[in-house]
C-alpha cells in the first residue's frame, strides 16, 4: 500500500509541474487579453477622423493606422489561439495523470476494497485521498479551460461591438481564474505530501 502510495506521490509531482506551466500561460494570456482589449478600445476612436487632427493633411492616414491596429490584433489574437492550444494540452496531460491514476488500483492483481482505499499509514495520504485529488484537480483545470475558450471567444466577438464594461470584466474573469481555489489546490497537495511538511 506504500509503494502505491509513494507512485501517487510522483503523480503529483507531474501535476504541480503542469500546474507552474499552467500559471506561465496564465500570465501570458492575460498579457495577450489586456493587449488586445487596448487595440479593441482603440479601434472606435481611429475610425473617427476628428481624433486625427492636422494628420488629416496626410492622404489615407486614416485608413493606414486603422489596418495597421488590425492587423496587431489579429497577430495577437493567433498568439491567444495557440496559448489556448498549450493549456489544452495541460488539460490533457492532467486527465492522463488521473486515468494513469485511477488504473492503477483497478489494474492490480487484485481488486482493492473500500477499506484498502481509505486505509491510511501514518500520516501518508489514503489511496481515495490521491484518486480524488487527481479527479479534483483534473476537473478544476478542464472547468477554467473551457471558461478561457469562452472568455477569448467573447473577447474576439467584442472586436465588431466594442464595449470598455464589458472588456474590463472579461479580464477580470480571466484574471480570477474562478475555478481554481488556490487554498483548496494547496489542501490537496497538503494532504498528499503530509509525510514532507511533518
Amino acid at each position: 500500500m506504500e509503494a502505491m502510495v509513494k507512485k501517487y506521490q510522483q503523480r503529483f509531482r507531474k501535476v504541480r509541474d503542469e500546474m507552474d506551466c499552467w500559471d506561465e500561460l496564465q500570465a501570458r494570456l492575460v498579457s495577450q487579453f489586456r493587449n488586445a482589449s487596448s487595440i479593441i478600445q482603440r479601434l472606435q476612436i481611429l475610425q473617427d477622423s476628428k481624433n486625427y487632427g492636422g494628420l488629416n493633411e496626410v492622404v489615407g492616414i486614416q485608413e493606414a493606422v486603422f489596418v495597421k491596429q488590425m492587423e496587431s490584433l489579429q497577430t495577437i489574437l493567433l498568439s491567444m489561439k495557440n496559448t489556448m492550444e498549450e493549456f489544452h494540452c495541460v488539460v490533457l496531460s492532467l486527465g492522463r495523470i488521473h486515468r494513469d491514476g485511477r488504473q492503477m488500483i483497478k489494474g492490480g492483481s487484485s481488486q482493492l476494497s473500500l477499506k484498502q482505499l481509505q486505509q491510511q499509514v501514518g500520516v501518508k495520504p489514503t489511496l481515495a485521498d490521491c484518486v480524488d485529488g487527481l479527479m479534483l484537480l483534473q476537473d478544476m483545470h478542464c472547468s477554467e479551460y473551457l471558461l478561457k475558450l469562452s472568455l477569448v471567444s467573447a473577447l474576439s466577438a467584442l472586436t465588431l461591438k466594442p464595449s470598455t464594461s464589458d472588456l474590463g470584466s472579461l479580464q477580470q474573469i480571466l484574471i480570477d481564474q474562478p475555478n481554481i481555489p488556490k487554498e483548496e489546490v494547496q489542501f490537496i497537495f497538503d494532504i498528499i505530501f503530509a509525510e514532507e511538511i511533518c
